[in-house]
């Protein structure tokens, strides 16, 4: 009788979920501008802590903050726009100009015996689609920055409400002592999490510029713009941003200029991502590599590109709150990198 009624439950809280997704996915219109403003909120907490120091009023320094972030989002907006829009004016011709490199290349494995099929390679292995991903990502959050005055204002409140979130977060559980380290780390590790990953991605998105602007290649400011907020995207973000900067250094400049643009991400990321990101975010969040790929799709899925942009906090607050609890315990440990789990002796 006590397993049928645990199986039960299992079935309530999973329909609750499915039921709590569906909700999330429907109203998507809305969820999608309070999480991005969340993430500013948290990215823009380093700031204000910097004005606190000089005794520089918080209403004040609130608006210092936002007169920023709306300044750089501004001038951001119309620069890349511009080259979005003039971007995709050539597209079909870039395109184009793919298809006959690609046949090319088809061409020339036919010299060494290896034969392929025009027709099935280009449709299978279609260049224009990969760029077609990663401007369609760029253009879908360019759509929701359409909401900017209510992302805004929500940022304005969340920075108001800043400190005194983690506080409330203890009183809602029924933990006005402070006894729960969990909710402390958690709120640290997320404030830590993009603090250090927005410096890092700032830092790849000015090196990836300033080699395409080097080099010549077209569009460098909307290439170094997509390598910044690809950057967020684990695993595959990187290779997603320097897909159509290496093809367009094809189309335009050739194989060779291509060849050092793909060398350039290769040794921009790997140094940003492997040396410089891991020297201050320390062991990370503690995700398995499975679960942060798995996560990119799934909130991806629910929520976008800006979940997907998310999608490694969005997990860890899963995480953390399966942690607080006895029967979630164990898929907070299957969502784990396995850092955590010690052997008895210790």
């Amino acid at each position: 009788m006590a397993s049928l009624t645990g199986v039960n439950k299992s079935l309530v809280i999973f329909a609750a979920l499915v039921i709590a997704l569906a909700g999330i996915k429907a109203a998507s219109i809305i969820v999608i501008p309070f999480v991005l403003a969340a993430f500013i909120a948290i990215i823009c907490s380093p700031l204000l802590s910097f004005f606190g120091r000089y005794k520089i009023p918080k209403g004040i320094a609130i608006m210092l903050v936002i007169l920023m972030v709306v300044g750089l989002g501004v001038s951001l907006a119309s620069l890349v726009g511009q080259s979005l829009t003039d971007f995709s004016q050539h597209l079909p011709e870039y395109k184009s100009k793919l298809q006959d490199e690609f046949i090319w290349l088809v061409d020339v494995a036919a010299k060494y015996n290896i034969l392929l099929n025009k027709e099935q390679v280009i449709s299978m292995f279609d260049p224009g689609k990969m760029i077609d991903v990663a401007t369609g990502m760029l253009t879908g959050l360019g759509g929701v920055m359409a909401n900017l005055f209510l992302i805004i204002l929500t940022v304005v409140f969340m920075l108001f409400e800043g400190p005194m979130l983690s506080h409330k977060i203890h009183m809602a559980l029924d933990d006005p002592d402070m006894k729960m380290q969990q909710i402390d780390r958690f709120l640290n590790s997320i404030n830590s999490y993009l603090a250090i990953k927005t410096v890092v991605s700032v830092g790849t998105g000015i090196l990836a510029g300033l080699l395409l602007w080097i080099l010549n290649v077209d569009y460098f400011v909307l290439w170094g713009v997509m390598a910044f907020m690809f950057n967020y995207i684990p695993n595959i973000g990187s290779i997603i941003a320097a897909i159509p900067a290496v093809l367009l250094a094809l189309i335009t400049q050739g194989p060779l200029v291509a060849g050092i643009v793909a060398v350039g991400y290769l040794t921009i990321n790997t140094v940003m991502g492997n040396i410089v990101e891991p020297k201050y975010m320390g062991k990370g969040l503690g995700l398995s590599t499975l679960v942060v790929f798995l996560s990119l799709i799934f909130w991806g899925w629910l929520i976008g590109t800006v979940g997907m942009l998310l999608s490694v906090p969005l997990t860890m607050i899963v995480k953390i709150a399966l942690e607080a609890s006895d029967e979630g315990r164990w898929l907070a440990t299957l969502l784990g990198n396995g850092e955590e789990i010690e052997s008895p002796s210790k």
